[in-house]
């Protein structure tokens, strides 16, 4: 397809080239192998990758919508590709490699806020690890705003400094400041299904 030269030829041209195209073209050659190979690897990676058991994650349609429609905004035609495609992921019994990708502001929040409530709804527990302090407690807040409506789905934040939770004992309306071991105890008997932090996260404790 890219008229590319052989191996024999390339091998050649990259040393011996009788004019500067052979040299190019040699180049290009070895340059395309490198990059074949890389992707050969990667697609080997993933198809053992996907090998591997899933949670099989289900919701129902209506309870997801009614989940969304309480958001302060519309959802874009991006946005809601992304959560569909993000579902059909969910519903397959292989482990989801996908990458969400916006600009700040874009929405990508929302989206892993309503695709983490269908994971609750299935009974499952999400951890979202982001790579800053500021940036959690920032989803912290935000992931409130989206479940605040439903006090019985606690959200919990750990990083390297802090561990807060929602709601609040003594302010339903509130988060507050706990103690680590007192936040892994309820993470650890289910009490907390979303947990947010930094690499805190994939501590061993």
């Amino acid at each position: 397809k890219y008229n590319l030269p052989g191996l024999r030829t390339a091998l050649y041209w990259i040393h011996l080239p009788k004019k500067p195209a052979d040299a190019e073209a040699a180049k290009k050659r070895f340059a395309f192998e490198e990059i074949f190979f890389i992707q050969l690897a990667r697609l080997r990676d993933k198809i053992n990758y996907q090998s591997n058991p899933a949670f099989k994650i289900t919701s129902a349609e209506k309870d997801l919508a009614d989940f969304i429609g309480r958001f302060p905004f519309k959802l874009t035609a991006g946005q809601n590709k992304a959560i569909a495609d993000i579902m059909k992921d969910f519903a397959s019994d292989k482990p989801m490699t996908r990458l969400l990708e916006g600009d700040v502001g874009s929405g990508k929040t929302a989206v892993a806020a309503s695709t983490a409530y269908a994971a609750v709804r299935a009974g499952l527990e999400v951890a979202y690890m982001v790579p800053t302090e500021i940036l959690a407690k920032q989803h912290f807040e935000s992931f409130i705003n989206y479940f605040s409506h439903m006090p019985t789905v606690q959200i919990g934040l750990i990083t390297g400094t802090e561990c807060r939770k929602f709601p609040s004992k003594i302010s339903p309306d509130n988060h507050t400041h706990i103690s680590k071991p007192q936040l892994l105890k309820w993470v650890e008997n289910g009490e907390i299904p979303i947990l947010i932090g930094t690499h805190a996260l994939i501590q061993k404790s």
